[in-house]
């Protein structure tokens, strides 16, 4: 069995380090944590691994460390260090016949991962800010986790089913998507991606509205709570005026602050919502990346059928359940 790991450089370090009081996740901590998988991996019965190259080379560096029996290769491919590298690896990675793919990086990096994954199960492991999507988890049991869906009985319905996705569509035939969150942004240029500061933002459409979570995706959350796993999204519009309703939502690490808005309602599978701002900006996963110009018209639906995503909570439990890490003398 081959597992692919993807370990982002840049997760953990944009500019909300400057403007809030997000964590730093240094490249050598990332390291460990890519040392704490393989050993979880290994222990697991996985005998390949397929690396992402990065311009830090720290899954390479982890490698080196691990020290174990597994056949670990690094893919042949440019590194121009941006999230198409992510991109780019996951779908040689899921061309190549791994049986899962373990990303480090935030939502946006296990959205670029998405793309191009297919069938292919993802764990995500949270090394970002704003992390909603992937896992706060220990490494170890990461590896672990992933290793029994690989290599032993797991029910890929339980272990890893599939998640929801907001897809864009823009009337110029440009289409992207988003596993978190999309917002509306009044600005009209990129600039700085990562969005902290809520004041442009008119609307949200959530697929994940947590309370126990930080960003956008926690404005939802403190409204009405949607979980990963229940088949309906959240639409909210913002006030503009700051006056009316309002919710108190930690929007980055430390920073709490009143978000007036004017409404919400549930998002059902295959509704379109067509985007009301332009020109904006679209911000997928937290990050300014769409811009919509004067004339142009773009829809929101949210779909059932994102990747698939691997519960490392629920598969190690199956596992310990079915005896999976018990042996007999």
């Amino acid at each position: 069995m081959t597992v692919g790991i993807i370990t982002n450089p840049a997760s953990g370090k944009d500019i909300r380090r400057l403007v809030s009081q997000s964590r730093v996740i240094s490249n050598q901590e990332k390291i460990n944590i890519v040392r704490r998988i393989l050993a979880g991996l290994e222990a697991s019965g996985v005998e390949r691994i397929l690396l992402m190259p990065d311009y830090s080379n720290l899954s390479i560096a982890a490698a080196s460390e691990h020290g174990g029996n597994m056949q670990i290769e690094s893919l042949d491919m440019p590194v121009f260090n941006n999230d198409q590298d992510t991109t780019r690896a996951a779908e040689k990675m899921a061309l190549s016949g791994v049986s899962a793919i373990v990303a480090l990086g935030g939502d946006g990096t296990s959205r670029a991962a998405s793309k191009k994954i297919g069938p292919v199960p993802l764990m995500p492991v949270s090394t970002g800010t704003n992390n909603v999507f992937p896992y706060l988890i220990e490494g170890t049991l990461a590896g672990l986790a992933t290793g029994f869906v690989v290599t032993g009985t797991a029910d890929l319905e339980i272990c890893a089913p599939q998640h929801k996705s907001l897809n864009i569509t823009i009337d110029s035939g440009q289409s992207d998507v988003a596993l978190v969150d999309v917002a509306i942004s009044r600005e009209r240029f990129v600039g700085a991606r990562a969005i902290w500061n809520i004041d442009s933002i008119s609307e949200l459409f959530l697929s994940i509205a947590e309370p126990a979570s930080i960003g956008l995706s926690a404005i939802g959350g403190m409204i009405r709570p949607v979980s990963r796993t229940d088949d309906v999204g959240l639409h909210i519009s913002l006030s503009r005026s700051k006056t009316g309703n309002f919710v108190t939502a930690p929007v980055t690490p430390g920073g709490l602050s009143p978000v007036f808005y004017s409404d919400y309602t549930l998002m059902k599978p295959g509704e379109e919502y067509q985007v009301l701002d332009e020109p904006c900006i679209i911000a997928l996963d937290g990050e300014r990346t769409i811009p919509l110009q004067p004339g142009q018209n773009a829809k929101i639906e949210m779909s059932l059928d994102g990747p698939r995503v691997i519960d490392p909570y629920i598969s190690l439990r199956l596992a310990a359940e079915a005896g999976y890490f018990c042996e007999k003398g």
